[in-house]
């Protein structure tokens, strides 16, 4: 192909270019044209193009997520914010915990494994490129229904790319979630976590400073994998007749990445880096755009220089390729050699391509000719700024009026007793342990809880026993019935979670899944979650540290429900005092904390016996999560609490079952005052949990609870082989064990 040098496109301003295939709209690419004052060379337009896409440049939903930095509240924990590869925060002893979200949707769907496997890998770059040592993995998941013969293709795919990532990686997978729904049949949602730690002044940024010093890219060579995966994969739907993007998934080398990882660590501990950018998503017109818009000067790139497991690559796809397992620094002069030294000893791949300049420009030759020349922030920082139309739907008002009120409750014992079984073993309540199980989750040896735990717990000082919590939730049900609402159901339910294992909640990631910002109505669903999960985060002194935004998740027209996913990360004193969720000695009190409703609007029970999604979502009480998480971290810090469940999806009887068949003891329960049994085991009433103390630690905890004025009742006891509700059923462990534990491996034999 003859090259599309700089100087060649200023002499030929009318020559033919296909922006539209690369996903840029007219308008986008008369902006270009007039950033450079003439058409884009190859090279540029393929730059502009990933990253202007949706996926990097956020430009339909930046002008809602500015309100995470307006509104977020004043705290000494956050020591990185947003706006770098991660977020940091300060959880002390001179320790700093980095941690984030993304989404691996798309691709995941395309090709399960490497979808789903390249999405682990990327966030655990991410994390690495902040100047820590990854330490855990999360991986929230949704797919369609799951008795769908699709889901049988995507789901166990998508699973075990998770777990042969992170088991090769040597990181425990320690939460996350599976949730069936069939709006997600075409669109599933794969997001990824990772958490890492290091010590202050060993936080490293993305920027590329220092005239002279040397651009080094190192790791993986650069393949035809991944080609336009952000441009024309994340940032588009699927049409009605399926997939046909395989070629743009990207190919992952756990191996090679483990290798990354320490040879990254040993770089940082003899300081040889002063920037540093993992080359993810835009590949590497991402990290040099981004490394030298936020620096102090210019760049210099030979692409040529760039080592290649495939020789008839363009420049534009070098330039495209999203190959994994890839860094790019910045290292002073006198310390390459060092650099180098040290990456052959790992045996990973780096080759000086460039260096820093003093002047403005990001410049990019190919065998000697200049085939980019352009202000690098309009690259990285300066894209397309859309206010997208958003209006309320049409249908949000009839939704919201088709309350839950309406459905047939059961009529006796017998009945009731047979829709516990039902919800129970449903799919969405059933056990996970078909999935975390290929996971492992104990590896490093510092996991101290897992799933099925409310949050997964990690020790990050063995000497102090210092920890980190972190949990992640999202209920789209309840966002599609009020957005608003659901997202900050959503964060109440990751603090809480947290809160329950006796972490004090510091800090918020996020991963916003939503339909097609064309669409007027996905567009108002997103403002409102967006609004929703600021002002809940200012309420709860959380601040959002970083995240990702995901759009275009339908097929045709068909949207998936609003799934704001929110990860809380929170620090423990002490692992060894954090709180299970196992009722594990016969004679324990079990307390039901909070305030009970009739509230079943997108609860486990509307969906499971009614096939039912209408009504409005429970109400939201912050100051109330705020009381309720005070009362589990004080409970677990002075040993008044054996074991804490949040209640949540399910209700009530749902949390008492995990519990017990987690412990392996029954419960004798009896229904307060003031409740009838239906409402006391379902309800999905938010800000309440369920605990159980030693009869010797009641009258201090219940005290507690009546000073603060947070709603204790005794509900029960900890005995016996069944859950018994007294006056209605019976059940024992034996038939509830069968039913939660037999649904998943039955639909995906």
């Amino acid at each position: 192909m003859s090259l599309d040098t700089v100087k060649h496109a200023a002499e030929t301003p009318d020559a033919a270019q296909p922006w539209k295939e690369l996903g840029l709209k007219e308008d986008e690419y008369e902006r270009i044209r007039e950033i450079l004052d003439r058409r884009p060379t190859g090279a540029e337009l393929a730059m502009y193009s990933v990253m202007w896409s949706e996926h990097c440049s956020y430009k339909s939903s930046k002008v809602h997520l500015k309100q995470f930095g307006e509104k977020a509240p004043q705290t000494d924990a956050l020591l990185v914010g947003i706006g770098e590869n991660a977020g940091v925060v300060d959880v002390g002893q001179g320790y700093a915990v980095t941690f984030k979200i993304e989404s691996h949707n798309h691709p995941s769907y395309i090709e399960p494994y490497q979808g789903a496997a390249t999405g682990v890998g990327g966030i655990v770059r991410d994390i690495l490129a902040m100047g820590a040592r990854p330490v855990a993995v999360m991986d929230p998941l949704r797919f369609g229904a799951a008795d769908h013969p699709d889901t049988k293709r995507v789901l166990p795919g998508v699973v075990a790319g998770v777990g042969g990532y992170g088991n090769c990686l040597g990181l425990p997978n320690i939460g996350g979630e599976v949730v069936f729904d069939p709006c997600y049949q075409g669109n599933p949602l794969v997001n990824a976590l990772c958490v890492g730690v290091m010590k202050h002044e060993d936080i490293h940024l993305a920027k590329a400073s220092g005239a002279g010093n040397k651009v080094i890219l190192y790791g993986a060579r650069t393949g035809g994998d991944g080609i336009g995966g952000v441009s024309v994969l994340a940032s588009e739907t699927f049409d009605a007749t399926g997939p046909s993007r395989r070629p743009a998934v990207q190919v992952g080398d756990p191996f090679q990445e483990k290798l990354l990882i320490e040879c990254t660590l040993k770089l940082f501990a003899e300081k040889l880096v002063t920037g540093i950018q993992d080359l993810g998503g835009a590949g590497l017109s991402c990290a040099t755009s981004e490394l030298a818009s936020a620096g102090s000067g210019g760049m210099r790139v030979e692409l040529d220089t760039v080592p290649l497991r495939d020789a008839t690559l363009s420049p534009e796809e070098i330039l495209m390729s999203e190959s994994q397992e890839r860094m790019c620094a910045i290292v002073e002069p006198d310390k390459v050699d060092r650099f180098l030294e040290i990456c052959e000893k790992w045996d990973v791949i780096a080759t000086v391509i460039g260096e820093v300049t003093e002047g403005t420009r990001l410049e990019i030759f190919w065998h000697g000719e200049q085939i980019v020349d352009v202000p690098p922030r309009s690259v990285a920082h300066e894209g397309p700024t859309y206010h997208r139309p958003y209006a309320r739907p049409d249908w949000q008002d009839a939704l919201q009026a088709d309350s839950a009120d309406k459905l047939a409750r059961p009529a006796d014992g017998d009945e009731l007793r047979a829709q516990v079984l039902r919800v129970v073993s449903s799919p969405n309540q059933a056990s996970k342990a078909w999935v975390t199980d290929q996971y492992d989750r104990f590896v490093q040896g510092n996991t101290v809880l897992a799933q099925p735990e409310d949050s997964g717990v990690v020790r990050i000082d063995p000497g102090t026993n210092l920890g980190v919590a972190l949990a992640t939730d999202g209920n789209g049900r309840f966002a599609k019935l009020d957005p608003y609402t659901g997202a900050q159901l959503a964060l109440a339910e990751a603090y809480r979670n947290v809160a329950a294992t006796g972490a004090k909640p510091l800090a918020v990631s996020d991963c916003l899944n939503f339909g097609s910002p064309e669409d007027p109505a996905v567009m108002w669903q997103f403002a409102e979650a967006t609004r929703g999960l600021a002002d809940g985060c200012l309420a709860l002194g959380t601040p959002v540290t970083g995240g990702n935004v995901s759009l275009y998740n339908q097929t045709g027209d068909a949207a998936i429900h609003p799934t704001p996913v929110v990860a809380v990360l929170g620090v423990i004193d002490d692992v060894t005092r954090r709180t299970p969720m196992a009722f594990a000695e016969q004679g324990q009190l079990l307390l039901l904390l909070g305030d009970t409703r009739p509230e079943f609007g997108g609860s486990a029970w509307s969906q499971v016996v009614h096939d039912h999604l209408g009504g409005l979502p429970p109400v939201v009480d912050l100051e109330r999560e705020r009381l309720l998480a005070e009362i589990l971290i004080s409970g677990s810090r002075d040993g008044m609490i054996d074991a804490a469940h949040d209640l949540s999806d399910g209700g009530l009887v749902q949390a008492v079952t995990e519990s017990c068949l987690r412990g392996g003891h029954g419960a004798r329960l009896v229904v307060p005052d003031g409740l009838d049994a239906f409402t006391f085991l379902f309800s999905e009433s938010a800000g309440r949990a369920v605990v159980a103390v030693p009869r010797s630690e009641e009258l201090r905890f219940t005290d507690m609870c009546g000073a603060r004025g947070l709603p204790v009742a005794r509900i029960g006891v900890v005995d016996g082989d069944a859950v018994e509700v007294q006056g209605e059923f019976a059940i024992p462990l034996a038939e509830l064990r069968a039913g939660y534990e037999g649904t998943i491996p039955g639909l995906l034999a």
